[in-house]
């Protein structure tokens, strides 16, 4: 019996493609399958990086390193089948981080990868103590000051008579005085002319 080259071929495509779709989960490697934090995410702080795959890994390694390529996890990473565990040191300041991870897949073959993101500054609590609480204190407007009611004004003629009262002493004018002596001095004069006659 004949085999027709048709036929044949068909058999070596079937083959072929049969063959590819048995091999390809033998092939394909563990990847990433979601992280926290996320990939590019803003956060305020985090304790602990925990990486998620879609197969169980072994040996992983895992560093965080800020913006100046200073390291900060703590310790060797935790994996539990395809979970990935890793403690921070402290709390992170405010910047750019990087986290660089590896692991060996379950075929043996090494995996790679890395997760950016951003820690931001926390924002402080409003109190009491705040501009924003502290009202304003009202200032009271300057008054101008105002004299005494009934001060009395000393005028120029109340100081002329005042001068006038001091140089009379008792009162009496000076010009009284000399008509007083000139008729006395008169008055003397006629009795002693009066006594000489005989």
């Amino acid at each position: 019996m004949k085999t027709s080259p048709l036929a044949v071929m068909l058999a070596f495509l079937a083959a072929i493609v049969l063959g590819t779709a048995v091999a390809s989960p033998a092939l394909a490697h563990t990847s990433l399958k979601s992280s926290d934090p996320k990939k590019g995410a803003t956060v305020e702080s985090i304790d602990e990086i925990r990486l998620t795959f879609t197969e169980s890994v072994k040996l992983p390694s895992v560093v965080l390193n800020d913006a100046d390529g200073k390291a900060h996890q703590d310790g060797r990473p935790e994996v539990d089948g395809a979970v990935v565990t890793q403690r921070v040191a402290g709390t992170l300041p405010a910047g750019k981080y990087t986290i660089a991870w590896r692991v060996v897949s379950a075929d043996g073959h090494p995996v790679v990868g890395e997760i950016p993101f951003t820690v931001r500054a926390a924002e402080p609590e409003p109190s009491a103590t705040t501009p924003s609480a502290i009202e304003a204190t009202p200032v009271a407007p300057a008054v101008p000051a105002t004299p005494a009611p009934d001060t009395p004004v000393a005028t120029p003629a109340a100081g002329a008579e005042q001068d006038a009262a001091q140089e009379g002493g008792s009162g009496v004018p000076g010009w009284v005085w000399i008509v007083v002596l000139g008729l006395a001095g008169v008055g003397i004069g006629m009795v002693i002319s009066l006594r000489k006659q005989p």
